[in-house]
């Protein structure tokens, strides 16, 4: 599960080598900082123009206007009829530096990739009624994330980030995938 993680410069400029297009809407948006539910956030998307980064809101609309949903099971996001929508038209990419989980006594815990900067997560968003908002796919936790929860976001690799945006046909394998295994480290709260 991923309900905070963190998005910086350098993330910035990563991805910004992948995209075509970059919205408006990213020149306020603060950098070098954690990203919490409900923030605006860095969100790879694809456009009538191709690739693009934009700025979208992080949590769809919780039930009965009850909090946020911030995650979506990849076993079952094709048919929870809240995502259908999202998960089949309009898939994005999450970037960001590293994500925190906490272990069931409440420490922080950091992931990171070992073999480079940037962790790009699976995710979809839609036009809610409060406007476009994204949520992050998560799945079984692999052997790096298990001691901490047994789940953890969906990790695609750059190669597969066209695919994921585009792709139709490939969707049903990268929601199979097992994300590639993390380094990990304790954190203060």
């Amino acid at each position: 599960m991923c309900s905070r993680y963190y998005f910086d410069n350098d993330t910035m400029n990563d991805i910004l080598n992948i995209v075509e297009e970059t919205d408006a809407s990213l020149r306020g948006m603060r950098v070098n900082r954690d990203v919490y539910p409900t923030d605006d956030a860095a969100v790879v998307i694809r456009s009538t123009d191709g690739i693009k980064l934009t700025g979208i809101k992080w949590g769809y609309p919780g039930i009965n206007g009850s909090g946020v949903i911030i995650n979506a099971r990849a076993e079952s996001v094709l048919e929870k009829k809240m995502f259908q929508d999202g998960i089949r038209r309009r898939r994005a990419v999450i970037p960001a530096r590293y994500f925190y989980e906490w272990s069931r006594n409440k420490e922080k815990n950091t992931f990171r990739r070992k073999d480079r900067d940037t962790v790009c997560m699976a995710g979809f968003y839609d036009l809610t009624d409060v406007g476009e908002r994204f949520a992050i796919i998560t799945t079984q936790a692999n052997a790096s994330m298990i001691k901490v929860h047994d789940r953890m976001p969906l990790i695609l690799e750059k190669g597969q980030i066209k695919d994921w945006l585009s792709d139709d046909s490939a969707v049903k394998d990268l929601l199979r995938q097992t994300p590639v295994l993390l380094d990990r480290c304790w954190t203060a709260n």
